[in-house]
């Protein structure tokens, strides 16, 4: 495979052989990956820095880490949130509310919360009722107004 040199401010590098592997921290990953964004070229989405089973290709951020993470780390297709291990049942139910949310917008032209609840809390009743949900996640999801994306956090 031949590298294309690019002028542009990312200069990204192809990725070395050999690389110590040591463990990086959450904000460390989330530079690199801003890092690996800023690079990309215009049209180039940031998702394919995500693997199918939502871990992050490490190959493509190893110019920017110059290491290999111990850890293993998962990114939102949706919302390009990133997670710890320990959470990676939370990216998955993001990507999969934010899917059924942004279905149900398609569909009625509103948005998916309870009705009166002041921190726009997803109604899973409203996909439910439309089968754009394949369980009830038992975690609670916030629509942000930022683009209509979810969150896990409960607004302040």
């Amino acid at each position: 495979m031949f590298w294309k040199k690019k002028k542009n401010k990312g200069k990204q590098q192809p990725v070395p052989n050999h690389l110590p592997v040591r463990d990086i921290s959450l904000d460390e990953l989330r530079a690199a990956v801003h890092q690996y964004a800023d690079s990309l070229p215009g049209g180039v989405n940031l998702s394919v820095v995500i693997n199918e089973d939502l871990t992050i290709n490490y190959d493509l951020l190893a110019p920017f880490l110059k290491a290999v993470p111990k850890q293993t780390y998962y990114m939102s297709r949706e919302t390009y949130e990133i997670f710890e291990e320990k959470d990676k049942k939370l990216a998955e139910e993001l990507d999969m509310v934010q899917k059924a949310v942004d279905q149900y917008m398609q569909q009625k032209n509103q948005l998916p919360v309870i009705d009166g609840d002041p921190y726009h809390r997803v109604s899973y009743l409203k996909l439910e009722k439309l089968d754009l949900l394949p369980y009830r996640p038992d975690r609670d999801f916030y629509v942000t107004d930022e683009e209509f994306l979810i969150t896990h956090r409960k607004p302040q």
